[in-house]
């Protein structure tokens, strides 16, 4: 019965030289590359796992000159007292590690742990004169743990690189010098200078006129992204090839990066249905196992007249080794973390395993519009300027009324006309709440809003609003419609393939968005999405989602904004986009999307899937051939090295199993 002091305690002893890093990925990937780094590298794993195998490999072939004096090179010195202490010499670099630990377990009070059923099995074995079969028990355990360690934590290294990913130091520009300060005492409003291949300490405002950066930490995306001045820069990129200058606008630990590694951190202390099981399970089944050993040597003295204990303690210890819990209690754990591991590595950032068991279940998928299925940057589509006025003097006038604004709709326009006018002198500026604004022009009043601010003031317009698909800006000049501007927001490139993907999965898709009607349809129908509502409030959004959960079907809501963390609270799989997120929806949220892109929920589902099939694959895998093997092992039919199969084998081959998921293309 492993606990989780346990696993750490394997991962830290046991498997430090090959599973914290691998071939591919130095540990220390944050740091520059000196000379022979790799070449170094390579030759301290290839000395620490010759150093972690060592016990096992003295045993081995001490165990193998044993065997070979005893069948078939037999030794007039090799006594029966020798013969003892030459096996017992072959036992103790395996075994005094396990009876260690079978001591600090007992002093816990985890007497049923599985370095006492080892301990019991392979002593036992001494006890009877099975010398070798004592010793090969013990060996290959010890083989098997070392193993399961370096598996455990092959399985975490694609978060532990993460972990690497936040420098502790920054150049901080004081007095036209840079000067190295460490990131966690740096104030907001300060100014970092990151030089070419550097990684980015805190989160921050570019003022450099643009660089590219290297998103991977955060995205899990390689490709490089240009950022331009006044754009939000984030701590973990890694800037290009030019100088860059940064401005702090968040403290280190409220970055972005901070907390994505404190919900990865904290990823593994949620548990699944199936790993909690387990644990309880061991915890009982162990036990039991003990006492049958000892019914299993004893009962059978009252009924059998030719019982010889020496026969029926044997069978009572091969017993104990195949029902050794170890296959279950590894093999469930690494399954998922090699998913939250390759959910990582793909950008997608679960807050638990017990949400990797939840999103293989979900049923239907419900989709924010702007910021998710859409890139939530408005773009000008359409500019119609009625004849009789002069189009380049009214945008001009209109962009310089809007640049008061802070409206998403005020930043596309000012993106489309550009620079304000310094010319322009607006005057009695006023903004009627729900409409839009007005002012006066040399005189002459401007409006500019939707179609009921020309309704409050009773101006009169030729077209029907309805029948304009985006959302459209009226503009109205010395008392006359002028014309209107559409904007939208542009469908991410990889929207029609996340409908298209879900739809394979078998999931229901709904999308919910606060934005009118009939945009919202335009939108649903270019996608392929049966369902969708505009014109939603939060509370509205609730509703709709409740009405789905009143069908017990489950749900997975996926937003970016801050009026969608009531819904995403609410559903069974909350899913945030994190580029772009609100932090409260990405603090809710139960997944994270780090690189904004949709198609990643399809992913998440998935790897969800592939995850609960690979533990589900070892719980049938290790009860079966432990049930069958146990049965053997009662009627004497089994001897210990079939026992060794039932424990260590099937151990080997279920971690072979759950490392699977690390390998796979989503």
């Amino acid at each position: 019965m492993i606990h989780q002091d346990k696993e750490v305690k394997t991962i830290k002893n046991k498997a430090k030289p090959s599973c914290s890093c691998s071939h591919d990925e130095p540990v220390h990937s944050h740091h520059e590359d000196h000379g022979h780094e790799g070449h170094d590298h390579e030759h301290n794993v290839s000395g620490n796992l010759f150093q972690l195998f060592l016990p096992s490999i003295i045993s081995f072939v001490l165990l193998l000159i044993g065997i070979g004096l005893d069948n078939y090179f037999p030794q007039p010195w090799f006594t029966e007292s020798v013969r003892i202490a030459w096996y017992a010499i072959a036992y103790l670099p395996v075994g005094l590690p396990v009876l260690r630990e079978a001591y600090e377990s007992i002093v816990k009070g985890d007497v049923f742990s599985e370095f006492f059923l080892m301990c019991v099995a392979t002593i036992g074995a001494f006890a009877i004169g099975e010398y070798p079969e004592g010793v090969a028990v013990m060996l290959f355990y010890t083989i098997g743990e070392t193993f399961q360690g370096m598996a455990v934590n092959r399985a975490k290294s694609s978060i532990k690189n993460l972990l690497d990913q936040r420098p502790d130091e920054v150049y901080v520009l004081e007095n036209n010098s840079a000067v190295k300060v460490k990131a966690n005492d740096v104030p907001i409003g300060a100014i970092i200078q990151l030089k070419a291949g550097e990684k980015l300490g805190l989160d921050g405002e570019l003022l450099s006129d643009s660089a590219s950066f290297n998103t991977a930490a955060l995205t899990g995306e390689s490709k490089p992204d240009t950022k331009k001045k006044g754009e939000t820069v984030l701590a973990g990129m890694i800037n290009g090839n030019t100088i860059a200058e940064v401005k702090v606008t968040t403290a280190y630990n409220d970055s972005k990066l901070s907390k994505i590694l404190e919900m990865v951190q904290n990823a593994t202390a949620k548990k699944a249905p199936a790993e909690l099981f387990i644990r309880k399970f061991a915890k009982i089944y162990t036990p039991i196992v003990v006492f049958l050993a000892i019914g299993i040597c004893l009962i059978p003295m009252l009924f059998v007249d030719t019982y010889i204990f020496n026969v029926w303690l044997y069978r009572a210890l091969v017993f104990l080794v195949i029902s050794c819990p170890c296959a279950l209690v590894i093999s469930i754990p690494l399954g998922y973390f090699g998913g939250i591991g390759a959910a990582s590595k793909n950008g997608i950032l679960f807050k638990g395993s017990n949400f990797l068991d939840s999103i293989s279940t979900i049923q239907n998928v419900v989709v924010d519009k702007t910021g998710t299925m859409t890139e939530g940057v408005f773009r000008v589509q359409e500019v119609a300027i009625k004849p009789e006025f002069n189009k380049d003097e009214i945008i001009k006038i209109v962009n310089a009324l809007e640049s008061r604004s802070t409206h998403p709709v005020a930043t596309a326009i000012h993106n489309y006309v550009g620079a304000i006018d310094s010319s322009v002198e607006l005057k009695d500026i006023e903004e009627i709440s729900g409409h839009g604004l007005k002012a006066s022009y040399n005189g002459k009043d401007l409006y500019v809003g939707n179609f009921k601010l020309l309704d409050k003031f009773n101006i009169s317009y030729d077209i029907d609003p309805s029948a304009i698909v985006y959302t459209t800006i009226a503009m109205a000049y010395e008392g006359k419609f002028a014309g209107y501007l559409t904007i939208a927001d542009e469908i991410k490139e990889d929207a029609k393939e996340t409908v298209s993907k879900l739809k394979s999965l078998g999931v229901k898709l709904t999308m919910l968005s606060g934005d009118k009607n009939n945009v919202v349809q335009f939108v649903a129908d270019k996608l392929g999405i049966a369902k969708a509502y505009g014109d939603l409030l939060p509370e509205d959004k609730v509703n709709k989602v409740n009405e789905i959960k009143a069908k017990n079907e489950t749900i997975a809501f996926v937003g970016d904004g801050v009026n969608d963390a009531p819904v995403i609270a609410l559903s069974t799989v909350g899913i945030a986009m994190g580029g772009l997120g609100s932090d409260a929806a990405i603090e809710t949220a139960d997944v994270v999307i780090q690189d904004d892109r949709p198609s990643k929920i399809a992913m998440a589902i998935n790897i969800g899937k592939q995850t609960k099939k690979i533990v589900w694959q070892n719980i049938v895998l290790a009860f079966g051939v432990k049930a069958f093997v146990l049965i053997l092992g009662a009627g004497g039919l089994a001897t210990m090295w079939e026992a060794v199969f039932a424990d260590v084998g099937v151990a080997l081959l279920a971690i072979l199993n759950a490392v699977r998921i690390q390998k796979m293309r989503f």
